[in-house]
């Protein structure tokens, strides 16, 4: 147990990549728990490409993280102090954005409690039965709404998101075509998880390969990715093909503004549908997501893979396996050990 409470802190607005000076690790006095609070201490911490948008200062879906305050971020922790009806010393909680820091104080406001016994990994609940999951249940389910013989490609398809949303479009009798950065990678998704076909971008030209690997064209595309592989993918997308649009990884780290797609005509032509989300607007529906996610996950139906790096202090450059494609599956800091079972 720290008596302290290391924090990362924003100290200027990267440009292009992170780089050293942008974050700053201080070490602030532990909190103090008022009435009505609780205190939880950072188990895991959820990275996610996200994370660089916090940064910079643009239009986005939440205000960007002042300089000079904590940096924003998901986390799973346990309940060390407890001055609030309801929560328990040793109860294992999501607070939301908990921040890259080792503790959080609450007043119970948007915590959920993960109930005790279920014998499942609390990695899970950072990934496939977390935000994560329910990313890739709802942007597919919701607005790619697949059907039964149709072709779903997934880009950055050994992420946490695209590799769930890979399975659970198998799940609803699609074929499945990944595409990702490393041959590693390809056959994770292929032998493991049960795609059709993965085409490593880094070794072939991404259009030919989408040719040979969908025939009958792309009536689904699960977006993570944006610029020449949107390119590639809007080229072949058939009549009414529908498009969740949950990331653009390839140009958060951009300096300056980006090109839009150059085969967006094929929106107009096609008569599809691109729609963008965020998890945030699934958030009252969780429960019902991860009910049948949870099923599946029990049936052996979904598996999952959490690639994780130790102390808060690796956080930052943790944080750049994102945007390389060093990491498989969801990517968290392990920020503290789980209490014993």
């Amino acid at each position: 147990m720290r008596n302290s409470n290391r924090q990362w802190v924003l100290r200027q607005r990267p440009e292009g990549d992170i780089s050293d000076g942008d974050l700053e690790l201080v070490d602030a006095p532990k909190p103090e728990v008022g009435d009505g609070e609780i205190l939880i201490r950072t188990i895991y911490l959820s990275l996610d490409p996200t994370n660089r948008i916090w940064m910079s200062d643009m239009d986005q879906y939440m205000p960007p993280v002042e300089i000079g305050d904590v940096m924003r971020g998901g986390t799973l922790g346990v309940v060390e102090q407890s001055n609030l009806d309801g929560f328990d010393v040793g109860d294992i909680v999501v607070p939301g954005l908990g921040g890259w820091q080792d503790y959080t104080v609450s007043d119970g406001t948007g915590v959920s409690k993960i109930p005790a016994g279920l014998g499942i990994p609390l990695d899970a609940f950072m990934s496939v039965l977390g935000a994560t999951g329910m990313t890739a249940y709802f942007g597919l389910l919701e607005i790619g709404q697949p059907k039964p013989g149709e072709t779903v490609v997934v880009s950055a398809a050994a992420g946490a998101v695209g590799s769930t949303v890979g399975q659970i479009a198998k799940i609803k009798g699609c074929r499945v075509v990944g595409i990702a950065g490393s041959d590693e990678k390809c056959k994770w998704v292929v032998d493991d998880l049960g795609f059709d076909a993965c085409i490593n971008y880094k070794k072939e030209n991404v259009l030919e390969a989408l040719r040979r690997e969908c025939p009958n064209g792309i009536d689904v595309n699960f977006e993570n990715v944006g610029g020449e592989i949107l390119d590639a993918v809007l080229t072949l997308i058939n009549d009414n093909a529908r498009i969740p649009l949950c990331g653009l990884i390839s140009t958060y780290n951009a300096e300056g503004d980006v090109p839009g797609p150059y085969m967006f005509r094929n929106i107009l032509m096609k008569r599809a549908r691109v729609e963008g989300f965020i998890i945030i607007d699934f958030l009252e529906r969780f429960a019902e997501g991860q009910a049948e996610m949870g099923q599946w996950l029990a049936e052996g139906k979904l598996k999952y893979r959490t690639d994780i790096v130790d102390g808060l202090e690796t956080a930052p450059k943790a944080l750049d396996r994102l945007f390389t494609g060093e990491n498989i599956g969801k990517l968290l800091v392990r920020v503290s050990d789980e209490p014993a079972a």
